[in-house]
């Protein structure tokens, strides 16, 4: 019966891009981000869904879509020559039948990264990318915040609709995006136009985000309560009354303690005494080999060069006996561990090539957003959503960023997607003021003359 109802849902999408092939891009971003073939039993798990929509999604714009002004970006670029050489280090990778199966997805992820932003002609184009994103997460995150509600939740156990430990269906990797969609989740709730800001839109704004929210406690992963700490310091930046959202998110953080699991605790508590927790020991220790690895291989190991670490953690564990304190030491050995952050990943399967290319690529991506939220974020009427969604899409970064430090999500296509719309928004943006200047009328006036979602 599940069966069914997915195929239903995505024939219908399907059949209506048909008419409007800018839906068939709507249909890819919920096919991978929800992954329905890895929920089925048997109609979907048997062929390639998401390389069939792609290719669809492609069709349809070079087919149909307006080409007139569509530019091709400096971050386009640098994405296409970090494809590249990551395709050069599959080549002679450490581990070729693991980087084969790496490269796989990988390539996909960053080519339709590349293909996205050209499809984005319109601010309803835009908002409706960012919905899709946020409702096809939403999906997961609200499993995952019922079952948490109902005391389901537990490092490794909470079940997110699939026992797959992959794509945001990994804890940590969920738990990050989660907190990096509120301030998307918000913009929508304010600014929205596909669902009016009404009383019904606000409330299950509020809600998701409470879900949200829930996601770092449901999985216990400690990213995602570094994850929320950032971002009540990014919004901190854009309130009014900082002294009273101060107060009322420490009062909220203080209120919350007693009716968090006594498990979620004792797991948060481990990001100080990190020596005592093997999973954080060794996650330095990896770190600290692929430095080194790197200064011996320095153009990378191609993917999964990680299986050649071996190594040795000491564990320290202090517990008190009345007034003495009884230190005792263990060591643990271990092997192929994974890197447990993009950036380490970057490194050892990249290089510092392609480390350097994939931090100037989010750099500018900051940069960009904050040139667009400061030139913006005084207009008012049909400009007023532009620099708070810049602001969210830069928040959504800033957060997601972070938790990459501690999850191996360098060429997790979610991460992308939003990347990839950011700089359709920014692309947008341009064509929209140069057009204005050739005319000689106001920005918002041709904001106001703009084209329908579906339009091609």
């Amino acid at each position: 019966m599940r069966d069914l109802a997915f195929v239903a849902f995505i024939a219908g999408l399907l059949a209506l891009g048909l008419k409007r092939p800018f839906l068939f891009v709507l249909a890819y971003i919920y096919v991978d981000t929800v992954s329905p073939q890895r929920l089925s039993y048997f109609l979907l798990n048997s062929i390639p869904l998401s390389l069939i929509i792609a290719l669809l999604a492609m069709g349809g714009w070079a087919l149909t879509d307006r080409k007139d002004g569509t530019g091709f970006s400096v971050r386009q670029g640098l994405l296409l020559v970090l494809l590249a050489y990551a395709g050069m280090t599959t080549l002679y990778a450490d581990f070729p039948v693991d980087a084969a199966e790496k490269w796989d997805p990988a390539w996909k992820t960053i080519v339709f990264a590349v293909f996205l932003p050209f499809t984005l002609r319109t601010k309803l184009r835009i908002e409706a990318v960012l919905l899709f994103l946020t409702l096809s997460a939403a999906s997961i995150v609200i499993v995952g915040g019922i079952k948490t509600a109902l005391g389901g939740g537990g490092y490794g156990v909470l079940n997110l609709m699939v026992d797959n430990n992959s794509g945001l269906y990994e804890s940590s990797t969920i738990s990050t995006v989660a907190i990096a969609l509120i301030p998307i989740i918000l913009w929508l709730s304010r600014f929205g136009t596909i669902f009016p800001p009404d009383w019904r839109v606000k409330t299950f704004a509020g809600a998701l985000i409470f879900a949200c929210l829930l996601m770092p406690i449901g999985t216990e992963a400690r990213t995602g309560l570094v994850c929320i700490a950032l971002l009540g310091v990014l919004m901190l930046r854009d309130t009014k009354r900082r002294f009273l959202y101060i107060a009322g998110a420490g009062l909220l953080g203080v209120a919350a303690i007693p009716f968090l699991p006594s498990s979620f605790t004792s797991r948060m508590d481990t990001i100080q005494g990190f020596q005592a927790d093997q999973s954080a020991g060794t996650r330095l220790a990896v770190w600290a080999w692929t430095w080194d690895y790197a200064q011996h291989h320095p153009f990378g190991g191609g993917f999964g060069a990680y299986r050649s670490n071996h190594i040795q953690v000491q564990m320290t564990n202090t517990q008190s006996a009345g007034e003495v304190q009884v230190v005792t030491t263990q060591t643990e050995a271990d092997e192929a561990r994974a890197y447990h952050s993009a950036y380490f990943e970057m490194l050892g399967e990249q290089g510092f090539p392609g480390l350097a290319m994939f931090l100037l690529i989010n750099a500018i991506g900051l940069v960009r957003m904050e040139m667009i939220r400061r030139r913006y974020r005084k207009r008012e009427g049909e400009e007023a959503w532009i620099a708070p969604l810049a602001t969210a899409l830069q928040h959504f970064q800033l957060v997601y960023m972070t938790g990459e430090a501690f999850v191996g999500i360098a060429y997790q296509s979610f991460g992308w997607l939003v990347f990839a719309t950011a700089i359709g928004f920014d692309a947008w943006l341009v064509r929209r003021e140069k057009a204005a200047r050739k005319a000689g009328a106001p920005f918002a006036s041709k904001l106001a003359a703009g084209p329908s979602l579906l339009a091609n």
